[in-house]
């Protein structure tokens, strides 16, 4: 079995290091990080976690609340949260946040996580209150429709980014322009939508712009058969989805409907999973950056735990736009 010794000799430090770096202590040096945790890799250093557990009084484990398991855009992010967290010695449990049951919630993880991860879910006041006594520090990649200021959360820059997509439309002649979201106000997706009515205003300064908001439920089968029983064609000559999945919905409704995209209705989704690739014509994207936004969540989550007087400030990220068929080329 590998130990922190064998780490220690193949990367050239003390044992100790091995031990700062485990521990994510602020005052190693970068450079001293990455070899210490290529050695780890390169021999596969697995950490002693009951050893650890009895000496620090810790888990190492932590919790992320899903939305939508199914969802390969969450699936994505929840790849990168594993991988971020292993490299550190943590387990990743998953727990579907359901309305309701925040109470069961925190008797389930009170005591045995020393950390949540929240994608984007909107938790009571009294919830956060309830993990923060007890500290255990919460986080969330995506922001949340209702969450304290304390809480730091990685996302897009939603309304730059539908700021420069509806201005792409606008130019190319759509003036009424519809956003499908969940319909929930507390839902994941209700932050984005917010965005986009910001978004709407700023592009529309010179020429006013109509938003139509449509709700899909933030599934395939929501958009789909929101579309396929809508009476006759949505007065809207473009469609954004705030996620890819009532995009990929969406365009299939459409086909359905026999309305021609992009020359009918233009489609547009806002995170690139893999299938918006393999529909007919292929969606038009924004590029959320999940290996980013997974890493940045962890991080802060680790200075937290770890209690590192240096915590990373709150990140908003890039979300490039990836044209594709689906609003013309």
């Amino acid at each position: 079995m590998v130990t922190r010794n064998d780490v220690a000799r193949h990367a050239g430090v003390s044992v100790a290091v091995v031990s700062y770096v485990l521990n994510n202590k602020s005052f190693v040096k970068e450079a001293t990080r990455r070899k210490v945790l290529q050695s780890m890799e390169e021999l596969g250093y697995q950490p002693n976690h009951t050893a650890r557990s009895l000496k620090t009084k810790k888990n190492y484990q932590l919790a992320v609340l899903t939305n939508y398991i199914g969802n390969p855009f969450e699936a994505g992010i929840l790849l990168h949260l594993e991988e971020a967290a292993s490299r550190f010695g943590y387990m990743i449990t998953y727990q579907t946040c359901r309305p309701g049951r925040e109470e069961e919630m925190k008797s389930l993880l009170a005591g045995r996580v020393d950390g949540i991860i929240l994608l984007g879910q909107s938790l009571k006041e009294e919830t956060h209150d309830f993990f923060g006594k007890r500290d255990i520090p919460l986080v969330s990649v995506m922001r949340p429709a209702a969450a304290p200021p304390s809480l730091f959360c990685a996302d897009v820059d939603w309304t730059a980014a539908y700021t420069s997509l509806i201005r792409l439309l606008a130019a190319e002649g759509h003036r009424r322009i519809a956003f499908m979201t969940h319909g929930n106000p507390l839902d994941t997706l209700a932050h984005r939508m917010d965005c986009f009515r910001q978004a709407m205003a700023a592009a529309g300064s010179a020429q006013p712009l109509d938003c139509m908001e449509l709700h899909g439920e933030g599934r395939y089968e929501g958009a789909y058969k929101l579309l396929t029983e809508f009476p006759g064609q949505p007065e809207v000559t473009a469609i954004v989805c705030a996620n890819d999945l009532m995009a990929i919905g969406t365009v299939a409704a459409c086909r359905q409907r026999g309305w021609n995209v992009p020359s009918g209705i233009a489609v547009a989704g806002s995170e690139n999973i893999l299938m918006t690739v393999e529909t007919h014509p292929p969606i038009a994207v924004l590029d959320y950056p999940r290996q980013q936004a997974a890493y940045s969540a962890f991080e802060h989550l680790l200075a937290r735990m770890t209690g590192s007087s240096a915590l990373p400030e709150p990140v908003s990220l890039n979300a490039p736009f990836i044209r594709r068929e689906s609003i013309g080329l």
